[in-house]
């Protein structure tokens, strides 16, 4: 893969990367930081052709793709004008064609880039199958352990994997800057196959513990890494409705751990049994086909692989222009990026995510969906609806198909995010659902004060369970991993989405551990209510802290995640508020957005559209 005498896999070219950080070094650094005008910049704006071209060459000769220089030439007048491809001479038709295929036709994309993103997507339905495996096995583990009026401790089993999960997730970062994402999506399988097993042959509660405690530690490194995975073969323009695809899977995975529960709950008491070890199926052909998928080509270009990253790029794009672009785009944001933000080690990048402005606003913002996640109550729901159900006064049968409805409403509601996530963007759909789900679940606890020989008693409770469902699914489901996985620059981004991982896990234990214990005291309507109060919290901390990210590549994030939150906040609160105000309560048609974020160097656009990144 190298160019004699010069090993590209290795080393970077410092002559010419210094080169390009003495150009942009300055202007980057303080725009990152304090990015107070809200300008998302392209760094090759500007740039006169022969200067252009003269970067491309000296690219392509430290990086052994001279062979390529056409292509990386035509690439770099692309990225450099994305909106006038049109008007650039050097592209022939049938470049052009394509590049106008890519806007009308966006999910017109290479073979391998689906199968990479359907089989590490696949990973995260252990995740959701294992989830409702524990559900069903509620309602028959206890009784065998004789632990079943000990809430605290089914709450410590059920919790496990995400305790130990999330002190795991910050093995992600070592992990993968050694062994790469596919390396890392391969050892993580290994944990979701032979913990998952053992515990279903577990002769006490300690030991099945033990093996919950196990996978747990995989489950915390795969749902760091397989995101970021997605989030670094995608294009930018449909990275929300790709990348969801995890999210998907765990509603897969959870719809199919609901029907295991209905095909194994007859079968006597080892029943329980079955329930939980059949969720290790779909890791199998994870740890198999995963070496059949490109590495990621940002990880490779992290690691100034860059000829390796290219044929990565090939793989994952229509046309090789395509490719060039993006990669030649990516590196010029890189080596800028690293100069700013490269912390040298693990100590160092953690630091950093509190004490660089960007980062921080980053660490926030990631933090801040993973909490609302948690907030909504959806995790209880997948763990405890059997137990819920019951106390509804169904029976076994009854509350596990009542809990397969739930697992059904959530896979299918799924589906619209793919395409909403990036037309209508990561805040707007949290906005929408937030408040939603918190009146279902007032209303479902209500339900729960019905006198118990009303007949519409059971089926409203369960009605606005699937309600909320239904509003979960497009909205505070997906978009966590989606946010986590992009939101932070390419040097941090292992370090970042781990901790991010830390704080949804830490969240998911205590609620885990604590809501037999929370449903015994409150009674299902105090803790429908609690729950529903958490969710307009979510609703005001998404409001006022959280950026959009829709349809802006990963290296573009970094000016979205430079503004303030000061001015991020005063702009929600003093300018869109007031047009919002205006617009649909006065209904003044005629009164105008100012937005927030304005375009640098991108053809002849000179704003985002009101719409496209509020």
């Amino acid at each position: 893969m190298s160019s004699p005498g010069f090993d590209t896999s290795l080393h970077k070219d410092k002559n010419f990367s210094e080169h390009i950080e003495d150009q942009t070094k300055d202007h980057h650094t303080i725009t990152f930081a304090q990015n107070v005008n809200a300008k998302i910049i392209n760094p090759l704006a500007g740039i006169p052709k022969q200067e252009l071209f003269a970067n491309v060459a000296t690219f392509c000769e430290a990086y052994g793709l001279t062979d390529k220089l056409s292509v990386f030439q035509k690439g770099a007048l692309v990225a450099q004008n994305p909106d006038n491809f049109d008007n650039i001479e050097e592209l022939d038709a049938e470049d052009k064609r394509h590049l106008r295929r890519e806007i009308t036709h966006k999910f017109h994309l290479p073979k391998d880039l689906y199968f990479t993103i359907a089989l590490c997507s696949l990973g995260s339905a252990v995740q959701g199958w294992d989830n409702t495996g524990a559900n069903g096995a509620n309602l028959s583990f206890p009784k065998e352990f004789g632990i079943e009026h000990n809430t605290w401790l089914v709450g410590a089993i059920n919790a496990a994997p995400s305790i130990s999960g999330l002190f795991a997730a910050w093995l992600a970062d070592p992990l993968n800057n050694m062994w790469g994402r596919r390396g890392v999506i391969f050892f993580t399988g290994l944990f979701c196959i032979f913990p998952v097993l053992a515990q279903a042959f577990t002769q006490n509660w300690w030991g099945m513990l033990l093996c919950r405690l196990i996978m747990g530690v995989g489950m915390g490194i795969k749902i760091t890494t397989i995101p970021i995975m997605t989030s670094e073969v995608v294009p930018a323009t449909i990275r929300g409705g790709l990348v969801m695809t995890f999210q998907l899977c765990v509603a897969f995975g959870i719809l199919v751990g609901f029907s295991s529960n209905l095909i194994f709950h007859k079968i006597g008491p080892l029943a329980w049994r079955f329930q939980l070890g059949a969720a290790f199926a779909p890791a199998v052909p994870i740890v198999i086909l995963i070496w059949f998928c490109p590495e990621s080509p940002r990880w490779l270009l992290k690691k100034y692989r860059i000829k390796e990253s290219f044929e990565s790029f090939c793989r994952l794009r229509n046309t090789e222009v395509m490719a060039a672009r993006d990669l030649y785009y990516a590196y010029n944001q890189f080596i800028v990026e690293e100069e700013v933000f490269g912390g040298s080690s693990f100590v160092t990048r953690f630091t950093e995510l509190l004490t660089i402005p960007r980062i921080r606003r980053a660490t926030m913002g990631g933090a801040t969906v993973m909490v609302a996640q948690q907030f909504s109550g959806i995790n209880i729901m997948a763990f405890y609806s059997s137990t819920i159900f019951a106390e509804a006064g169904y029976n076994n049968t009854q509350t596990l198909l009542a809990s397969f409805g739930f697992g059904l409403v959530n896979f299918i509601f799924a589906w619209p995010a793919i395409w909403t996530i990036d037309t209508y963007g990561r805040r707007n759909l949290l906005l929408f659902t937030f408040p939603n789900m918190a009146w279902c679940l007032v209303a479902g606890g209500c339900c729960f004060l019905l006198p118990d020989g009303l007949d519409a008693r059971l089926p409203l409770i369960a009605f606005f369970v699937y309600l909320f469902t239904a509003f979960y699914s497009p909205g505070i489901g997906p978009v966590p991993n989606v946010y986590a996985a992009e939101c932070f620059p390419l040097s941090h981004r292992e370090i970042g989405a781990a901790s991010c991982i830390f704080v949804n896990n830490a969240l998911s234990s205590i609620l885990g551990l604590t809501f037999p214990s929370l449903l015994a005291a409150f009674t299902p309507t105090g803790a429908f209510g609690f729950y529903a109060g958490l969710n307009m919290v979510a609703f005001v901390l998404i409001f006022f802290l959280l950026p959009e990210t829709k349809q802006r590549t990963l290296e573009e994030l970094d000016f979205i995640f430079g503004v303030p939150t000061r001015r991020h906040a005063a702009y929600y609160g003093g300018t869109w508020l007031p047009w919002a105000f205006k617009r649909y309560v006065l209904f003044q048609g005629r009164a105008k957005l100012e937005p927030l974020y304005h375009l640098d160097g991108f053809g002849d656009g000179t704003a985002v559209p009101p719409g496209a990144l509020h």
